[in-house]
């Protein structure tokens, strides 16, 4: 797995054995395809990635330009795959913050937020529920951590039912790739 494109382009990236499913560098690159096309660039976003994994989708925002980068990963292993690919790609980052967050992500939305995202990646394990999803979703608009004009990209399992969003967030597309279909949508307080 590699850095797609920013300034840490062709770096590799190490994986998580076992513990967590990488999202297909095929689905990467139509994911940061799709939110380059939503936003232009990343230059003074903030992204927030639930579920990390190797942590891949955060450190391919911050090559980018991303400003903040926040990860919320539980898995131990996760977190020292996410350290170690950090330590990676940061001696290339110009700017841009970076924190990984060692919790669930449900424990992570519980809490007032200390930020405002414009991107939100929720990617979880494919057993965890749309129901479970849902409420994380609910979380990030009650607890105040989205921007107004935020998007989120959510990763399911293309076998499952389409993907329905609670109140106070729209629909604007969805796209298959493989086993995995990712669904976007706009926050609308």
């Amino acid at each position: 797995m590699r850095i797609i494109a920013g300034v840490a382009k062709g770096r590799t990236l190490g994986t998580v054995a076992g513990a967590t499913r990488p999202t297909s560098d095929r689905a990467r690159e139509g994911l940061f395809s799709s939110l380059t096309s939503e936003f232009g660039d990343f230059l003074g976003l903030n992204v927030l990635d639930l579920f990390g994994g190797s942590g891949a989708i955060g450190l391919e925002a911050l090559s980018r330009g991303a400003s903040i980068v926040h990860i919320v990963e539980r898995d131990p292993q996760a977190q020292k795959t996410i350290e170690i690919n950090y330590e990676l790609v940061k001696k290339n980052l110009p700017v841009g913050k970076f924190h990984l967050y060692p919790i669930s992500a449900q424990r992570f939305v519980s809490d007032a937020a200390q930020e405002k995202y414009h991107i939100v990646y929720i990617d979880p394990p494919f057993d965890f529920t749309d129901t479970e999803v849902e409420d994380v979703i609910s979380k990030l608009h009650v607890g105040e951590y989205l921007k107004n004009d935020a998007l989120l990209a959510i990763e399911r399992t293309a076998r499952g039912s389409k993907f329905s969003w609670p109140e106070g967030f729209s629909a604007v597309r969805e796209r298959k790739y493989g086993a995995a279909t990712i669904y976007y949508g706009n926050y609308s307080p």
